[in-house]
């Protein structure tokens, strides 16, 4: 499950609770809960947001927890040690991150697939999120150190799987975004190697269930 985290913060102290509500809901359905929140700050501020989704922090009265998610979504622009913080809290915790690398919306060829050094910037970010991999392995093949590309733009995926063999890769954009399941085969090397999420185009369906089915079978036909 990926909760968009501003869905709920828009409401306030009533929404952060109304959040933690849904991620028990999915402890007890026995999902995995991926924070979307793509926090992203100078360092003191990233460990706050560390400590908010992957950890607790510790006060004169105690350790207050944080959400407790399985991974959350960051934000990479600020650089290295911007994630670093997020890097060693998923360590500590257990959890994995997914690294933005190319978006799922029109404008992030603006910035992300700007020329760096003779390569798109986000073919410099893949290379970072593949330097991450040891360091969140886990005792699988893939690593915690995961990456969101965007499956509006899917003639990118054959090379940044490439760059990110052991990464997990997150695509949103199915559905009303405009992204199609049949263009993603490149991001599947195996069981668990991609994650596509859906969200608008399953809860405005007149039956959700049935199109999360749906968009499961689809998935499944690629060999994921």
């Amino acid at each position: 499950m990926k909760p968009q985290l501003a869905r709920f913060e828009v409401l306030g102290a009533p929404g952060w609770a109304a959040l933690e509500s849904v991620v028990a809901a999915a402890r007890e359905a026995g999902l995995l809960v991926i924070a979307d929140g793509k926090r992203g700050d100078v360092p003191v501020s990233a460990g706050a947001y560390a400590d908010a989704l992957l950890g607790r922090t510790e006060t004169p009265w105690g350790a207050v927890e944080g959400l407790g998610a399985d991974a959350a979504t960051v934000n990479p622009l600020l650089g290295a040690d911007s994630l670093e913080p997020l890097v060693e809290a998923a360590v500590k915790a257990g959890a994995g991150i997914f690294v933005l690398v190319r978006t799922s919306n029109p404008g992030a060829a603006d910035l992300l697939d700007a020329d760096a050094g003779g390569v798109p910037l986000h073919e410099r970010i893949a290379r970072s999120v593949d330097g991450l991999a040891d360091r969140l392995a886990g005792s699988g093949r893939f690593s915690g150190a995961g990456a969101v590309v965007g499956a509006t733009e899917p003639r990118f995926l054959g090379r940044l799987r490439e760059l990110m063999p052991r990464a997990i890769l997150l695509l949103p954009g199915v559905g009303a975004q405009g992204g199609s399941v049949e263009a993603l085969a490149a991001a599947f090397t195996g069981p668990g190697s991609a994650l596509v999420t859906a969200s608008r185009s399953i809860a405005g369906s007149p039956d959700p269930g049935a199109a999360a089915e749906e968009l499961r079978e689809r998935v499944w036909s690629l060999g994921a």
